[in-house]
């Protein structure tokens, strides 16, 4: 999974591949005016939203900002009433939410990776979300 955008903010694209054994299924899609970090939280809540019933899954993502808040950080703003620890309201509160929801539907293990250090489907997705953008800004 893996987000982008064009400026920050500005245009982004966002893209995830899902694979369960030999089906591999390719999800795009852009915003025209967006930021990084909401592209990355989008393709991990339009990749769940695919999953058409509860799973055992791995989510592959260079995003620490995703890794940690899911988490992490989501349990202290959930008690905090969606504050951060600075007093201010948590960015992308809509998308966090959703993603919680979406996340207790399923046993998510949640993975790491180092962007742009050629693990093939995350080099993909950096791809296709570009691309993506290209098609929000036509």
């Amino acid at each position: 999974m893996d987000g982008a955008c064009k400026g920050n903010p500005g245009p982004g694209g966002y893209a995830a591949i899902l694979k369960c054994g030999r089906h591999v299924k390719e999800i795009s899609g852009c915003e025209p005016n967006t930021t990084n970090n909401r592209m990355e939280l989008k393709a991990v809540i339009v990749a769940l939203k695919e999953l058409k019933e509860p799973c055992d899954i791995c989510i592959y993502t260079d995003s620490k900002y995703v890794i940690k808040g899911i988490t992490e950080w989501i349990y202290s703003w959930i008690k905090k009433g969606w504050v951060t620890a600075n007093k201010k309201e948590v960015l992308n509160k809509e998308l966090w939410q959703e993603l919680f929801r979406l996340s207790k539907i399923h046993k998510i293990k949640w993975i790491w990776i180092k962007g742009h250090n050629k693990h093939p489907e995350n080099e993909r997705c950096d791809k296709m979300a570009k691309n993506a953008i290209q098609e929000c800004i036509k």
